[in-house]
């Protein structure tokens, strides 16, 4: 085509008497956060917010519980990095003991096993055919305090009942923030290469005694739990750093490192404990928990997906001083309050033959145990971030945090 040709065309075009061609419809792809905004979107509501670029994005879903089910270091057709379960958003069903939607942080209150559990009731057995979620934590919404571009609140007044018949009235108020990419690097104390792409946020959990009278350690206390799911892989290994040193005498220091009896020992080949860090397998293939109390855990755990060059830290405000944490084993216990401040889940089968509840694993962190008066409230903080990139920038970050 001569330029006359092509001037003569353009001309024609702008004159209305040639059609342009339409652009391609794209359909959002599966893994993309656009693909998993969109099926949010067909069945509940959903808030969306972003970072001052505009490229980090966290979708909330106010109804159930005020979740971030998923996020994106990359705009809408970046990495899904939150774990959802289709089917069941999609059913609409309810089910009995739980309901896994999914969701990168989600509000939870411990604990789960023991004589102050709220998860059993009272004289039931501590097996999965008596453990029920409190409805408050798993299908009641939270109610909409406000939002922006870049947060969101919500509240929720409970009414819960432990093992032992202790009565709690609790007020929450919960609120998502996202993080630009300085406040990020301030908070890990890291450098943040510029060929890192990030997407974080934050929860802000408070809990704050409703009733009349005081939580006390005898008849049970209460901690907030916030959990993070994550999508499986044979290539993702979650990765504790740990006190080497606890100031405390544990006679076999290798073995005291990490509690991972809550399923059954976890097998050798999926749980390696080094000098100061320890591995997990997050493949989903096989239902086992580890945790780590108080004296040995660091104020950070994470995992990487090698697959997708995703490294994923969670990071919490924990108290220097705080001494007891609830126990959520499933049994009566000889120390309540020995328990865990971060754990790590990793999905499979809950018996022979059968499904387990995803394929996911869980990122997890604990507040301390809250002994609070009337009208005495206790805060959590726990902050997720994804970091996505070439895996040498990657591996500065998870060196320094």
């Amino acid at each position: 085509m001569t330029l006359r040709h092509l001037i003569l065309s353009l001309s024609l075009l702008v004159a209305g008497c040639v059609d342009p061609q339409p652009p391609a419809v794209t359909e959002p792809q599966p893994g993309s956060f656009a693909y998993d905004l969109a099926f949010l979107e067909q069945h509940t509501d959903v808030l969306v917010l972003s970072d001052s670029t505009g490229s980090a994005q966290v979708a909330v879903v106010p109804s159930m519980q005020g979740r971030v089910m998923t996020s994106t270091v990359a705009g809408p057709q970046g990495l899904s990095l939150g774990w959802i379960n289709y089917d069941l958003v999609a059913s609409g069903d309810t089910l009995l003991h739980i309901n896994p939607y999914g969701g990168e942080d989600r509000f939870w209150l411990g604990p789960e096993g023991g004589q102050f559990s709220i998860f059993f009731k009272a004289g039931d057995p501590f097996d999965l055919d008596h453990w029920f979620t409190p409805a408050g934590l798993d299908t009641e919404p939270f109610e909409f305090v406000s939002s922006g571009s870049h947060e969101a609140t919500f509240q929720k007044s409970l009414d819960l009942e432990n093992y032992s018949g202790t009565r709690f009235n609790v007020d929450v108020v919960r609120t998502i923030t996202v993080l630009d990419t300085q406040d990020a690097a301030s908070i890990l104390g890291v450098a943040i290469d510029p060929s890192v792409q990030m997407v974080a946020f934050a929860s802000e959990n408070t809990i704050r005694n409703a009733g009349e009278e005081a939580w006390k350690p005898e008849s049970g206390l209460l901690s907030v739990w916030i959990l993070g799911m994550f999508n499986p892989s044979p290539a993702t290994t979650v990765a504790i750093p740990f006190e080497t040193d606890s100031g405390a005498e544990r006679g076999d220091e290798s073995a005291a490192v990490v509690n991972d009896a809550y399923f059954g020992e976890v097998p050798d080949d999926r749980l390696v404990i080094a000098d100061s860090v320890l591995f997990f397998k997050g493949d989903g293939e096989y239902r086992s928990k580890i945790g780590l109390t108080a004296d040995r855990a660091t104020d950070v755990l994470g995992s990487y997906d090698a697959a997708n060059n995703v490294l994923t830290i969670a990071q919490y405000n924990k108290s220097p001083d705080a001494t007891r944490y609830v126990n959520s084993m499933w049994e009566v216990q000889d120390a309540p309050y020995a328990g865990d401040v971060i754990n790590s889940y990793n999905d499979g089968p809950l018996a022979p033959g059968e499904k387990g509840l995803g394929p996911f694993y869980e990122l997890e962190t604990s507040s301390p145990a809250a002994a609070l008066a009337p009208g005495e409230e206790l805060t959590h903080v726990h902050r997720t971030f994804h970091f996505q990139g070439p895996e040498g920038a990657l591996d500065s970050i998870a060196r320094h945090t």
